[in-house]
């Protein structure tokens, strides 16, 4: 049982991710090299974990933990662990379609707990799509399970470093198809839920947000493009009326500098590529994956399952480390807003 001094430190979930990839290298390295000041679950086959820290030469000891509320607080080297088991065992870097619906039952209590009031947060390490949707199940990534299993009916993509946060209109979409997706109503659904998010997650009062135009130069004045004219511009104009703090449509080769990041909570991208290159240049491996919009909070690291470095000893949990600490952090911020 917890004792009482614990009880307020929020408790956060953590899936063992793809346990073929090096989802469970950097859960261990993680918890082994950071002290955090919360009450970490990994939802995890108990076996698979001592199997992996036996490989890589790492000490660590498992406590099994029943009931979410009676985790302690996060003790270096010490993992509790909710035991969910695999169906067989796994070899580091060998995929296997038999532990696919572990997977899924991983992220499946790890949601359902957190609609309960069980953990206050979600971090989750990589999965394999492909080995996923192999089972028959289509899965199409984290956000979108979440998002199915919330029944929210929008979901906002956000990356975040120490120094810039951005988040997209429009995620995995062509190119081609881009300029079609960006609408009036897809511009005010993600604004909304993106300062309304920042306020109760970020702790941040009143949000400054950056807003990237679709065009080179935001169009230049039509030149280069009307839809800054015609649905950029008049959708901000509406949504500064709701008292929302919008800076922008500004040239996206022009906004990613100090001049106006150093002034800003956020930025807001127009496409995927258009935000995503300048953050992961400036902290890849130290980036985190935020899912906004659900009524939950999940974090997820910036990387895949890097099949190929799984049980070498030379995976990085940097991410992970800085995915568990905006978890943390975002958890209490909504503690403190809910009161």
């Amino acid at each position: 049982m917890a004792h009482a001094a614990t009880t307020t430190l929020p408790i956060i979930a953590i899936t063992s991710g793809e346990p073929a990839g090096i989802g469970p290298d950097i859960i261990l390295k993680a918890l082994i090299e950071q002290a955090f000041p919360a009450r970490l679950v990994v939802l995890a086959d108990p076996d698979l974990l001592l199997d992996r820290a036996n490989t890589l030469g790492l000490k660590v000891s498992f406590e099994h933990v029943q009931s979410a509320r009676d985790a302690g607080k996060h003790q270096q080297g010490v993992i509790q662990v909710s035991p969910i088991r695999q169906a067989k065992k796994t070899v580091a870097g060998v995929l296997d379609l038999a532990n696919s619906p572990y997977v899924l039952e991983t992220l499946k209590q790890a949601g359902e707990g957190s609609l309960r009031g069980e953990f206050d947060a979600i971090v989750t390490p990589p999965v394999h799509k492909g080995i996923l949707c192999d089972t028959g199940v289509h899965f199409s990534g984290h956000t979108e399970f979440f998002q199915a299993q919330c029944q929210s009916p929008h979901v906002v993509m956000m990356l975040a470093t120490e120094a810039m946060k951005v988040a997209l209109v429009t995620t995995h979409l062509p190119l081609k198809d881009v300029s079609v997706a960006i609408t009036e109503e897809s511009i005010s659904l993600v604004v909304r839920a993106l300062n309304k998010d920042l306020q109760i997650k970020f702790g941040i009062a009143q949000p400054k947000i950056l807003v990237c135009g679709l065009n080179p130069h935001a169009g230049e004045d039509g030149h280069l493009g009307r839809e800054e004219i015609d649905t950029i511009i008049p959708t901000l104009n509406k949504l500064r009326l709701e008292g929302i703090d919008l800076i922008g449509p500004l040239p996206a080769d022009t906004l990613f500098t100090p001049k106006y990041l150093d002034e800003a909570d956020c930025a807001l991208a127009m496409y995927h590529d258009q935000g995503l290159p300048v953050l992961k240049y400036s902290g890849f491996g130290n980036a985190v994956n935020i899912t906004l919009g659900l009524p939950i909070i999940r974090t997820s690291v910036d990387h895949g399952t890097a099949i190929d470095l799984a049980g070498t000893g030379k995976a990085n949990s940097g991410s992970l480390k800085v995915a568990i600490q905006h978890a943390i952090n975002m958890a209490n911020n909504a503690k403190k807003f809910s009161k």
